[in-house]
């Protein structure tokens, strides 16, 4: 059997365009490893009609409504490889079965890298976070902590400053902020503190202090910590697939990227803002490119 599109990759993004390619009656193969990346978060925000729903819980509607869908099948798994083949491609899983596919949607996200601190993944999903959008109401006007050691720093600052005027930029060791930011920073009564940190210390995942290297120490009760974004897997890379200078696969309008009969949706193409909602819009319009293809290339085999 060759299926009219397989989607590597079952978080939002992934669930979203095989919804769309059931409904509009492709055969669809979602094979899905089942490591989301906001597992350890304890509920996911900014999705209208489901604000504050737990992860779990989200994917396991998600499979209760394909399931409704015939041509829709899901498959738990790993993809150990891919390759073009005349007709389309080959999927192959780490336990040796293989697929044909017309199309592709890769939608494998992203994986996180952050600063080595201790306690880190203590408080990380409970009053640690890194997306103020979709955390930032739950720590609104307490006395936060946010660390980063990109350049953007002035303007995660900004964003974080929203949500609480208590504001304590950490920038890990890492000399980031310039004179004349400083000077706007000391201006807003943001304390910028550049020295190392040891330790995030508290109970029970609720943040209590940050532990600097040279001992002394601040009392916080949450904050927001950016990470270093990469791909998932190299499968756009071993396709060939253009990326932009964030890392992610260049799509157009439609999920649609550089390699013919390649779709990239979610985080794999937008790497920030990354939300549960933007992702499964992105999932929505890569399915949506799939089937305008296959119809137009099925419309012209019948025109011959």
């Amino acid at each position: 059997m060759v299926y009219d599109c397989v989607i590597i990759g079952g978080g939002p993004a992934g669930l979203n365009a095989a919804l769309v390619l059931g409904r509009a009656r492709r055969s669809t193969l979602l094979i899905d490893s089942s490591k989301p990346r906001n597992a350890v978060t304890h509920a996911s925000h900014g999705f209208i009609t489901r604000d504050g729903v737990k992860p779990a819980e989200f994917r396991a509607i998600a499979h209760e409504e394909l399931s409704q869908y015939p041509t829709v099948r899901r498959l738990e798994g790993e993809v150990a490889g891919l390759s073009s083949t005349e007709s389309g491609f080959q999927v192959e899983t780490a336990e040796g079965e293989k697929f044909a596919a017309g199309k592709l949607i890769l939608a494998t996200g992203l994986k996180e890298t952050f600063p080595a601190i201790e306690g880190f993944h203590d408080f990380y999903g409970k009053s640690l976070f890194n997306c103020p959008y979709c955390d930032g109401w739950e720590l609104k006007d307490k006395p936060l902590v946010l660390v980063t050691e990109s350049n953007r720093a002035l303007h995660m600052v900004k964003t974080v400053y929203n949500w609480s005027r208590d504001l304590v930029l950490c920038t890990n060791g890492h000399s980031i902020i310039t004179d004349e930011q400083q000077r706007v920073l000391s201006g807003k009564g943001i304390r910028v503190i550049t020295e190392p940190i040891a330790a995030f210390l508290g109970e029970e995942g609720r943040l209590a202090e940050v532990r600097f290297a040279g001992g002394s120490s601040i009392a916080r009760e949450g904050g927001f910590v950016t990470p270093q974004f990469s791909q998932t897997t190299s499968f756009g890379e071993q396709l060939g697939c253009e990326r932009n200078e964030m890392g992610g696969i260049v799509t157009d309008s439609f999920g649609r990227t550089s390699v013919k009969g390649v779709y990239a949706a979610g985080d794999t193409a937008v790497i920030t803002p990354s939300q549960l909602i933007i992702a499964a819009a992105e999932g929505s319009r890569s399915a949506i490119g799939v089937n305008t293809d296959l119809t137009e290339e099925a419309w012209e085999d019948l025109a011959l």
